[in-house]
């Protein structure tokens, strides 16, 4: 037993019992004909030309459907007689090189032969125009010279920054489509300026006549497709705008608002730009957002195999095992963070030798005297928040609270001969 070992030895883990959190479940039953509704809606999607090549931006997120959605979108260009091909449209993601987008692309599961058209990857960019002030406006090569860009992205708030527009359609245009180029001069001027640089560098982006259409899915609590919405560029700014408010309808949250600990299994840009969402845990990367849970300590068990090593979010965590450490790819954060700015979410926390004093750490900083009593919470993710453990304490408040259900009696925290929690969900 070493030093921390010895230190930590005496903190009680305290019991902990399986709930399930309820949010608004609705959700699309067809992804594919909801994507073909929208189109057939849309003024823009009629004016497409046969023989139009069409590029088609894919992100770096987890989006509900995402395959689904890209493939139903292709499909519905071909009918029309467009030939479409993806971008892989994400700024600096995937280490900020071509051969990285296309493999993260992949990854989330859009592959060529998934989505039936070509997918071209680079990071070469041109620019298209400048700002009033003479700040650059960059699109990605391959779309620039396509005969036209169909934008698609997932429409819901950003866990840096409040504006009009968040992630979104707009963002999509200005940073995605802008490759590491574009990334890297919007984020120049912070978070702050953030949601002022979106607008105006999208806007800068439609008033170039190569966008000719958008997509976007709009998400319920349980990361399922609720809307899709077509729009052409015409419209964009005010879809993208409408959209956001009523994505932060759709969010999940936790329904408890005061926790010592918050253990989240894993961290990952699927989950959220930042690792862990800050809209879930009440914690941020920059100054420009606040609200949300009071949370004294979390601590962050994993990383997702889907972020390739990019821990970006990790710093907002204060105690991780040291096998999660092991996973992190200090050039991909260290790229994401230079990229974006925002520094806070690359410190590497406290980190111990097993999941086991990683908690036991966690309670001990942040529940110092009867730790079996701590308000603790643990969760899959900050965007999977359906099935949660809450600890014996938070039990009378979980009887009480609208959209808490108890599936179990509290029982001990289980852990195998190398401190790993194994408790299911």
């Amino acid at each position: 037993m070493d030093a921390i070992e010895r230190l930590l030895f005496s903190v009680e883990l305290p019991k902990m019992a399986r709930i399930r959190q309820t949010f608004d479940d609705t959700r699309l039953d067809d992804v594919p004909a909801a994507v073909r509704q929208a189109l057939a809606g849309c003024p823009a999607y009629q004016r497409i030309q046969p023989g139009a090549r069409l590029a088609v931006t894919v992100g770096s997120r987890g989006i509900a459907s995402l395959g689904a959605i890209v493939r139903a979108i292709v499909d519905a260009l071909k009918e029309r007689g467009a030939e479409p091909f993806i971008v892989p449209a994400m700024g600096s993601h995937g280490g900020a090189t071509a051969e990285g987008q296309l493999s993260l692309v992949n990854e989330l599961g859009v592959t060529e032969e998934s989505a039936g058209c070509p997918i071209l990857s680079s990071m070469e960019v041109v620019q298209v125009g400048q700002l009033a002030d003479g700040f650059p406006v960059y699109m990605d090569k391959y779309a620039y010279e396509s005969d036209g860009v169909v934008i698609f992205n997932r429409i819901k708030p950003h866990n840096a920054f409040r504006s009009r527009h968040e992630s979104g359609l707009l963002k999509m245009l200005a940073i995605g489509l802008g490759k590491h180029h574009g990334a890297e001069s919007t984020h120049t001027l912070g978070f702050g300026h953030m949601g002022r640089l979106i607008e105006e560098v999208g806007g800068e982006l439609l008033n170039t006549n190569k966008i000719v259409l958008g997509v976007a899915t709009i998400e319920n609590a349980y990361d399922k497709a609720k809307e899709i919405v077509a729009c052409g560029p015409e419209d964009m700014v005010q879809v993208d705008r409408e959209g956001l408010k009523r994505a932060f309808g759709n969010m999940p949250r936790l329904l408890f608002d005061k926790l010592d600990l918050l253990i989240c299994d894993e961290i990952g840009k699927e989950f959220s730009g930042g690792g862990m969402d800050g809209n879930i845990i009440g914690r941020y990367s920059t100054p420009f957002i606040n609200g949300g849970p009071d949370i004294t300590r979390i601590v962050a068990l994993g990383l997702s195999k889907r972020s390739h090593g990019n821990a970006n979010g990790m710093g907002l965590a204060d105690v991780v095992p040291e096998s999660f450490v092991k996973d992190v790819d200090l050039f991909q954060v260290y790229t994401n963070s230079i990229t974006s700015g925002a520094t806070p979410s690359a410190r590497t926390p406290m980190h111990l030798a097993t999941e086991e004093l990683a908690i036991k750490a966690g309670l001990k900083t942040g529940y110092a005297s009867d730790t079996t009593k701590a308000l603790v919470m643990r969760i899959p993710n900050t965007l999977h928040l359906g099935e949660c453990f809450i600890s014996e304490a938070l039990l009378p408040l979980a009887e009480k609270t609208e959209g808490v259900t108890v599936l179990g009696e509290a029982r001990p925290m289980n852990f195998d001969a190398a401190g790993k929690l194994i408790d299911q969900y």
